[in-house]
């Protein structure tokens, strides 16, 4: 059995795709089975894979970009249908409990007829949650800066992202959720990482190569990777294996796995 896996149900970008689902990652780690992030195709995902519906512990949403959380109702309405019976915890940026729970009042999955207690509970930046031998803890990104000083005077909402530091005893794993600039990592990577899951989305490979060089960071995994990138799988490898001085990295497809 291996002591850590990450199944990747989605590893899309923000675009419409034709190959790619969008952002949706099975963890198990320490004795925990986590979803971090809900993109559309989630709930198809997640009945492939075979995973009892029992055995989710946790969903954490790093923001409430759609295609983070576009397939999150559907998730819902799987587990009532399936007939999940154990209490489900969802952590998210704060803003997002009432809109979500509204939504699913709205689509008739009332709390009362779920048949299992759908809690939501909010990030608090830096403060981390114990799932079993688990310990997951956010930290907040740029990501949606430029939509904050865009938007907020009109729209105040706090615009919070985050990305995740995951450790047990043995493991210390990293994923970065969307980033606002590759500095964003640096609560991530202060300690040496064995997996860094880190998108390609939001700024140039050449700039996250750079600050990479160096890390104690034992292998990589690029996801959410741009479009135009994903279009020429060739290039991008060579790119990424010129650029990360034997670094070893996967850019793993939807429903590939990686293990540990």
């Amino acid at each position: 059995m291996h002591v850590f896996s990450l199944k990747c149900f989605g590893v899309g970008d923000g675009w419409p795709n034709a190959d790619r689902n969008h952002s949706a990652f099975l963890y198990r780690l320490g004795g925990a089975t986590l979803l971090i992030d809900c993109g559309e195709a989630v709930g198809r995902s997640l009945k492939a894979s075979g995973l009892d519906y029992d055995a989710l512990d946790r969903v954490l949403l790093s923001h409430l970009h759609f295609d983070h959380v576009g397939g999150f109702f559907m998730l819902v309405q799987g587990l009532w249908l399936e007939h999940r019976r154990r209490p489900l915890s969802v952590h998210l940026p704060a803003d997002g409990a009432a809109p979500l729970r509204g939504m699913l009042e709205a689509g008739y999955l009332f709390e009362d007829l779920l048949g299992f207690e759908l809690r939501f509970a909010p990030w608090h930046a830096g403060q981390g949650v114990t799932i079993e031998q688990t310990r997951v803890t956010p930290f907040p990104t740029t990501h949606l800066d430029e939509l904050r000083r865009a938007f907020a005077p009109r729209h105040p909402q706090s615009f919070a992202a985050y990305s995740f530091l995951l450790e047990t005893d043995q493991l210390r794993v990293a994923h970065s959720a969307d980033l606002g600039a590759v500095e964003d990592l640096d609560p991530l990577v202060r300690e040496p990482l064995d997996l860094l899951v880190c998108e390609l989305a939001h700024f140039p490979p050449e700039a996250l190569f750079r600050y990479l060089r160096g890390r104690a960071i034992k292998r990589l995994a690029l996801i959410h990777v741009a479009r135009p990138l994903w279009r020429d799988q060739e290039a991008l490898r060579r790119r990424v294996a010129a650029g990360l001085d034997g670094l070893p990295f996967v850019i793993p497809r939807d429903g590939e796995e990686i293990t540990l």
